[in-house]
């Protein structure tokens, strides 16, 4: 890792957040668990909707279930304060695929393709405005 950014990190404490902001990001963070939450959910329990949509995207029927346990690793490690960088990064590759896969359909862009990227920014925003580290590592220069 760069010297700079341990440096940085180092340097900032837990308390550097103040509670609006940490607040605004527990609120961000639970509004795009709310919505992974669900969508997992129906994922899991089969739903008609899920198989539908994932079998409109061309993947097999079966897939379902898989990928609702994929998401449910995902929102696990996002969830846990101490993991929820790695969650971050395991999201935003799941994200990627999700618009890889619309943009392979050429699905209407503002709607579908880059819907991943919203829930990618609200995962992020949210763990950017809670955790001082992250925000050190964004600021830091490389």
């Amino acid at each position: 890792m760069n010297a700079a950014i341990l440096e940085a990190t180092s340097r900032v404490h837990p308390s550097t957040t103040s509670t609006v902001r940490r607040w605004a990001g527990r609120v961000v963070t639970a509004a795009a668990a709310a919505f992974l939450t669900f969508d997992t959910a129906v994922k899991l329990a089969g739903a008609t909707v899920a198989i539908d949509a994932t079998t409109e995207l061309g993947y097999a029927r079966h897939h379902v279930f898989a990928i609702g346990l994929i998401e449910l690793a995902c929102l696990v490690v996002y969830l846990v304060p101490r993991t929820a960088t790695i969650g971050a990064v395991l999201w935003t590759g799941y994200l990627g695929g999700a618009i890889a896969s619309n943009l392979r359909l050429d699905l209407p862009l503002a709607s579908h393709v880059l819907f991943p990227l919203y829930v990618a920014t609200l995962l992020w925003g949210g763990l950017y405005l809670r955790d001082p580290q992250v925000r050190a590592f964004v600021r830091s220069p490389v």
